[in-house]
């Protein structure tokens, strides 16, 4: 278990989301209302072993004000699994967790993430190599989905029966996506199972949760270990405090805290290793719940450059 024994229960956790929950975003989190557990962006192994691995090494920054936080990987090749895994543990990651989970179909295509599921054994291997990677000294996990076309709990019990430190569960399969209503009660399910196979792995839930009493009630509904929030961190950056400011910010609230984003976003990825457009993912959260912000939000993505971004804030 090691630090994940002294986490309070239920704690909640920042989802891993593709260029969304980097070094930046998660540094204005904390500053908001920080979770107890943060996740990196999702990395791809085996472009960390290939001449590529320059460009994902950003992927991996992160700050002391974001810890405890855990590196997600995906990837096809064990042998990748167990070198990178010995380079977190060198990094200063608290965990490393295993992307079982995500739907995007290029990625099915290629046989990784939730189509592990259909490759069962390739999945073990994984599994096995990270956990000989980083040879107890942190904790090793997985997120995953409830099946792949349809929900199919077989999955979860070979999963759990890999001694794992903690299993997280998207409520959804990889055909629904984000389309359906989260299936929490399957998640339940999912718990006793561990009650069952695996007393000493966490269990998490994960699905349509938008604000931290919502979690709370979950969690006790179905004895979870733990919450992970994603989507619902752009509704509102404080989703993490039991009484969140959000609904009360004013306009030059709202505007101020995004400018502190872009300058953090300007003073942290020099050289253009974050392309700007990347901050117009963001700009919905802060620039919204006022006269205006609409029109204003379609200008500001039309910028150029921080500077020019900053000027327009200002």
């Amino acid at each position: 278990m090691l630090f994940l024994g002294s986490l309070p229960k239920p704690f909640f956790a920042l989802a891993p989301m593709d260029d969304v929950t980097d070094t930046v975003f998660r540094q204005v989190i904390a500053d908001c209302a920080r979770p107890d557990l943060f996740f990196t962006e999702f990395i791809n192994v085996d472009g960390l072993q290939s001449p590529g691995r320059a460009k994902l090494l950003k992927k991996l920054k992160f700050s002391a004000q974001e810890k405890p936080i855990i590196a997600q990987i995906w990837g096809l090749k064990p042998d990748n699994f167990y070198k990178i895994a010995k380079e977190l543990v060198d990094m200063g990651f608290d965990g490393i967790d295993l992307n079982f989970g995500c739907p995007e179909k290029a990625v099915v295509k290629n046989g990784a993430c939730i189509a592990l599921m259909n490759n069962r054994e390739l999945a073990v291997e994984i599994i096995k190599a990270t956990q000989v990677g980083v040879a107890g000294q942190v904790p090793v996990s997985i997120k995953t989905r409830l099946g792949f076309n349809d929900i199919d709990l077989s999955w979860h019990e070979l999963l759990l029966k890999q001694k794992l430190d903690m299993l997280t569960i998207h409520g959804r399969t990889r055909q629904e996506k984000s389309k359906v209503p989260a299936h929490w009660d399957k998640i339940g399910e999912i718990r006793q199972m561990r009650d069952r196979l695996a007393p000493d792995t966490s269990i998490v839930g994960n699905g349509d949760v938008l604000n931290r009493q919502q979690g709370l009630e979950l969690a006790k509904l179905y004895k979870l270990d733990g919450i992970m929030i994603g989507r619902g961190v752009f509704n509102d950056p404080f989703v993490f405090t039991e009484h969140s400011p959000w609904s009360n910010y004013s306009r030059e609230q709202r505007i101020g805290l995004y400018k502190k984003h872009v300058k953090l976003f300007a003073e942290t990825w020099l050289d253009g290793e974050r392309p700007l457009n990347t901050l117009n993912k963001f700009c919905k959260i802060y620039i919204n719940g006022f006269d205006g912000a609409k029109e204003q939000r379609e200008q500001l993505m039309q910028a150029r450059s921080t500077d020019e971004l900053l000027a327009q804030l200002n």
